[in-house]
């Protein structure tokens, strides 16, 4: 894969940098600049360079409709504040040149052709430009135009912050540590089977929590009453199950009725009450399992965290992250957000920007916006 330093000389010359700049938004406030920061570090050596850079990137899913209240103009105004931060004593004198050196394309999305990548728009994207650079790691699963299409027509790279997600997520894939403990979440197994099966080949242990585990606990034969479950995939659940021993699930949960009442429960719930944590026992052995490791990845929440209520199994599981001896790597946007939320970030060795592209990378080992690097 080429990076930065593969360019020619930039001095003078215009770069197209496709970044991931999908942040959270709050009545047009960002909420979280994590993924803007990723990006700086690219951004600033390319300025450095002499190029000037025009930044492209998408926000939410205007489905090829403008939609003002996802305008990019807040994320230009908060990498214009990040940009002159950036910047060492010696060149503030050339922080206004940097600024002017600086154009924010807006929203691609805003545009259908961006996802259907079509010809045209890939044409339009790379007018004028003289380079690329992809640093949109959790866009770069995708075979949109400004991920695949410039490269077929200009020297291209990646930015820093790709190249370091795909040293970190193949390097898991390849040559972990082990024990190698992977721990999943989240709501849908479907979402998420090609990367169990193959996850299946690498760790030591596959910890599964969140609503994903009651497809696999369906699987085993006990009644999941009202929780999130896909019935269509308990037969695949229940192969793996057969057939791999490392698979971990829950052996309590916290459940909730109709009524808003809730208890820890066993695993065989009675219908009208729905599994909406992993309950204390669980939780526990999830993070002995965790603390045990020498490389941990984690994708999912192990319940519904943003309800005090159902918050304890994930805050558990994200404190032993963190306080493991392991080499921890987090992905995916709730993940993230519930990592930060309960004050567990600081140890841990590498947050990844993109959810489904960290899982698309560990499942198939490229990504379309890789290969065509």
């Amino acid at each position: 894969m080429r990076l930065l330093e593969d360019l020619p000389d930039l001095a003078g010359c215009s770069a197209l940098l496709r970044a991931d700049v999908n942040v959270p938004l709050e009545n047009s406030r960002i909420t979280d600049d994590f993924r803007i920061r990723a990006s700086m570090e690219t951004l600033v050596w390319l300025l450095r360079q002499g190029a000037k850079v025009e930044l492209c990137g998408h926000l939410g899913r205007p489905k090829g409709q403008v939609k003002p209240e996802l305008s990019l103009a807040s994320v230009e105004a908060r990498l214009r504040e990040l940009l002159e931060g950036a910047l060492g004593a010696g060149e503030l004198a050339a922080a206004q040149d940097f600024q002017q050196n600086l154009t924010v394309r807006e929203n691609l999305r805003f545009d259908p052709r961006e996802t259907a990548n079509d010809p045209t728009f890939v044409q339009e994207l790379i007018a004028d430009h003289d380079c690329y650079v992809n640093d949109a790691f959790g866009a770069s699963h995708r075979a949109h135009a400004s991920i695949v299409g410039p490269p077929e027509f200009l020297p291209s790279a990646a930015g820093r912050l790709l190249a370091k997600e795909v040293e970190v997520l193949k390097g898991l894939r390849e040559h972990p540590k082990r024990p190698f403990v992977a721990v999943l979440g989240g709501a849908k197994i479907s979402d998420k089977l090609g990367v169990v099966t193959a996850l299946l080949d690498v760790v030591d242990q596959l910890v599964i929590g969140g609503a994903m585990a009651f497809t696999f606990l369906a699987a085993q034969g006990y009644s999941v009453g009202s929780s999130l479950f896909e019935p269509d995939f308990v037969a695949e659940c229940r192969k793996l199950l057969e057939a791999e021993a490392q698979i971990l699930l829950p052996t309590d949960l916290v459940a909730e009725n109709a009524s808003g009442q809730t208890k820890q429960a066993g695993l065989d719930l009675s219908e009208g009450w729905a599994g909406k944590d992993i309950g204390p026992g669980t939780a526990a052995e999830f993070a002995d399992t965790v603390l045990a490791a020498r490389s941990v990845f984690w994708n999912g929440p192990m319940g519904v965290f943003e309800d005090e209520r159902f918050a304890a199994g994930t805050a558990t599981l994200a404190e032993a992250v963190n306080d493991t001896s392991a080499y921890t790597v987090i992905g995916g946007g709730d993940t993230v957000a519930a990592a930060g939320a309960f004050g567990f970030m600081d140890d841990i060795d590498h947050i990844s920007t993109g959810g489904g592209a960290s899982l698309e990378l560990l499942e198939r080992g490229s990504l379309p916006g890789l290969e065509v690097l």
